[in-house]
């Protein structure tokens, strides 16, 4: 019988101790990440906001009679406006999550978690104003999701002015506007809310800077209407802090620009002109007040300036797509 040096056991005792310790880490970190959402995915919990608040103009507001400005959907039954279908932007980012606003609570619930401060003609320094009511009395959270879409009737007010007004001045007046448009969204990443901020679509491409060009012949209206458009965005996007925890951006004028140049991407047969007809108020065409040969599912606009439901979705669900992958 051969003889073991008592240290030799010892050794192969302790070695044996500290495998069996390192398994059970191992297997008990194993664990924690799988529980933590590992195995090949990100360990970042998805945002879920408790709450919703919309800022900007008419391509994101809804009416208290439900109606939108764009392209309403009606009741088979009833003839009356469905609120629900042919959604808004905000509307869609809003049902994403499983949230309605007042202005259009089809499903009855007790506490809507949507709030709504676009407005019909807002433009920048409107909803710097609407952020101070909603701060007099409330406050933005971690689980608030701000989204904003404001600046294309500061484009269009600007562009007004012209020539009275030099095209260098209206240029710096735009970028001050994206600028103001980043503080606002700066302000409410500060108070500790989440925020989606969109550029603005390129006025120029719209069916109003079309119609521009070919009435006014002493410059390109639509190119120039396109560098208001870009000047504002761009200071916007240089003042934005530059924290995805805080601020997503959502890139509408890179989406309409793509639409315009390969209608077949969206699926729209027209993208020039504005389908509903010019004898209704914006707020009142419905899919029976569009032009003959109108749809509203491929054209891009409803209005001048107003995006159509088709247009509206995708820029929606890019919303809802970057609220949901975003780090915040």
């Amino acid at each position: 019988m051969s003889f073991v040096p008592e240290f030799i056991v010892m050794h192969r005792v302790v070695s044996q101790k500290l495998k069996r310790g390192l398994t059970l880490a191992a297997v008990a970190a194993a664990a924690l990440i799988a529980g933590c959402g590992g195995g090949g995915t990100s360990q970042i919990d998805p945002f879920v906001p408790t709450r919703i608040i919309a800022f900007g103009d008419e391509s994101g507001t809804i009416l208290q009679s439900g109606k939108k400005y764009g392209i309403n959907a009606l009741n088979t039954d009833t003839k009356q406006v469905e609120c629900s279908l042919n959604a808004v932007w905000t509307q869609q980012l809003a049902a994403g999550f499983g949230f309605v606003y007042q202005q259009c609570n089809t499903s009855f619930v007790a506490l809507p978690q949507g709030v709504m401060y676009a407005a019909a003609g807002n433009k920048v320094a409107d909803v710097r104003d609407k952020i101070d009511q909603h701060l007099s009395n409330d406050r933005f959270g971690p689980k608030d999701l701000v989204a904003i879409m404001v600046g294309v009737n500061d484009i269009v007010e600007l562009y007004k002015q012209f020539p009275a007004v030099s095209r260098e001045s209206l240029l710096g007046e735009a970028k001050a506007r994206g600028k103001l448009l980043a503080e606002q969204a700066n302000r409410i990443a500060n108070a500790n809310g989440r925020v989606l901020v969109a550029t603005i679509f390129e006025v120029g491409q719209t069916p109003f800077g079309l119609k521009e060009r070919e009435q006014q012949t002493d410059i390109d209206r639509a190119l120039f209407l396109d560098e208001l458009s870009t000047a504002f965005n761009t200071a916007m996007r240089l003042n934005l802090l530059n924290d995805g925890r805080l601020v997503g951006l959502v890139l509408v004028d890179e989406t309409i620009q793509r639409f315009v140049r390969f209608p077949s991407l969206g699926g729209f047969t027209n993208v020039t002109e504005a389908a509903c007809r010019t004898d209704v108020a914006p707020q009142d065409c419905t899919i029976e007040t569009l032009k003959p040969d109108a749809s509203d599912r491929s054209w891009l606009w409803a209005g001048d300036t107003l995006l159509g439901p088709a247009a509206q979705q995708q820029i929606g669900n890019l919303a809802l797509s970057r609220a949901k992958n975003n780090p915040f």
